[in-house]
């Protein structure tokens, strides 16, 4: 599914929809810090009009690592791997 933000400061139109899993398997593999540094990026990459973030509850894969889905793709990530998930799947190191 794709979302599109008609506001005037996303003159693209469409927006990254990001959702963490916050629910207490993945919270105990680290999904505070993995939110935390999430932000830091997209902050730091100028994509805040572009990105919406969002927390959720479990994704039904809690045997992984966080699981994180971006769109309609779930990925798996721990703490150690944010920056590079980051540039990788969400954004691009200029």
């Amino acid at each position: 599914m794709i979302y599109y933000d008609k506001s005037p400061k996303n003159k693209g139109g469409y927006r990254m929809k990001i959702k963490i899993c916050i629910g207490s398997s993945c919270h105990l593999r680290g999904s505070e810090t993995v939110v935390k540094r999430i932000q830091e990026l997209v902050k730091e990459q100028g994509m805040d009009e572009q990105i919406e973030l969002g927390g959720s509850f479990c994704m039904g894969k809690c045997s992984r690592k966080v699981s994180v889905k971006v769109d309609d793709e779930i990925y798996h990530i721990g703490p150690e791997e944010v920056d590079e998930f980051f540039f990788k799947i969400i954004g691009k190191e200029e």
